[in-house]
């Protein structure tokens, strides 16, 4: 396993854990839209760091981007796999020529 898998398992068990005994479970338990809310939130955090040129704050930023992705994922029961086997049907496919055909 790798740390995204890892991390994905440990989402996974902490979902129905007791909100006050985890912030996964808290999060999870204000319902799909607060976990969403609170991607964007990290989401415009790391872009802040990426403007400002912090490496350090924007690899901190982004681990918590990735981190509530995988929140928000679970509260609307996407797989993790499903994700993956979706990058791996773009795999070797021009991003021009991806995004036409979905604009299509």
């Amino acid at each position: 396993m790798n740390t995204l898998t890892d991390l994905v398992a440990t989402i996974s068990a902490r979902a129905n854990a007791d909100p006050e005994s985890s912030w996964t479970a808290k999060l999870l338990a204000k319902g799909p839209e607060k976990c969403a809310e609170k991607f964007g939130e990290e989401a415009v955090e790391a872009i802040i760091e990426a403007v400002k040129g912090d490496r350090e704050k924007l690899t901190s930023e982004a681990a918590d981007v990735l981190f509530h992705l995988l929140v928000m994922l679970q509260s609307r029961d996407v797989a993790f796999d499903d994700v993956l086997a979706e990058l791996a049907r773009r795999q070797g496919v021009s991003g021009l020529v991806e995004k036409a055909a979905r604009d299509a």
